[in-house]
């Protein structure tokens, strides 16, 4: 774990934690936590918002991610189109049956190479082979296993990948909360931080009870206050 440095910094570190939380985890803008926080009396700009969340921001989602577990061996793999500076590129995105966001990619094409390289990535990310892909119908998924040698099991039909396709819904908000990327660079990154905060907070409480919910809720502060701890 990488505890994080917040020297030379005007506001104290509990401020700067919660103003990052406010923006990753809700569909917020900057402007929005600029409101929340001069609410209670703290008086700092949207930009400042912004270059914290720049700074902080993948130190606090790498943190996140080593202290989730194990991902499970059935992986769900989809791709959506999103637009970056007026031009329309690629999101592809793969998670797993329990609805962990385990890679998301921002690519120009959907190709048999973008495929390959999110299948490289998550490989090389988790370090195993999934016993089961559940995919849509594009071909592209099929040439880029053959091409890694993978022999894992793979589906495809009509509603078999409501998983993945479910999962693009909270990047879409996002998306239109921020009238669009301003650069694949951006989106990226933007994306990438986006989704370990979204695994840590994910409770999909229609399915627990509400004491259970109070218990994840605890659990994944918990996680948030140790991923932003001060050096």
């Amino acid at each position: 774990m990488s505890p994080l440095s917040f020297a030379r910094h005007q506001f104290p570190p509990a401020i700067i934690q919660h103003a990052i939380w406010l923006y990753l985890r809700f569909t917020l803008s900057y402007r929005d936590v600029e409101e929340l926080l001069a609410e209670r009396g703290v008086e700092v700009s949207y930009e400042t918002v912004r270059r914290w969340v720049l700074k902080f921001g993948p130190a606090i989602a790498s943190n996140l991610r080593r202290l989730r577990p194990k991902p499970s061996q059935r992986w769900h793999l989809d791709e959506m189109m999103i637009g970056v500076s007026g031009k329309l590129m690629y999101l592809w995105r793969a998670v797993d049956d329990e609805g962990e966001v385990l890679e998301v990619l921002v690519q120009p094409r959907r190709d048999k190479a973008a495929a390959r390289k999110l299948m490289r990535k998550l490989l090389k990310k988790h370090g195993f082979v999934p016993t089961q892909n559940t995919i849509n119908k594009l071909r592209s998924y099929g040439a880029a296993f053959r091409q890694l040698g993978l022999t894992a099991h793979y589906e495809q039909g009509r509603r078999t990948n409501n998983r993945a396709e479910v999962s693009h819904q909270p990047v879409r908000r996002r998306e239109h909360k921020m009238q669009r990327f301003k650069s694949s660079g951006s989106a990226q990154r933007f994306v990438s931080l986006h989704a370990a905060v979204y695994n840590t907070f994910n409770f999909q409480r229609h399915l627990v009870s509400r004491r259970t919910l109070r218990t994840f809720r605890a659990q994944a502060m918990a996680a948030w206050q140790i991923a932003t701890a001060a050096a």
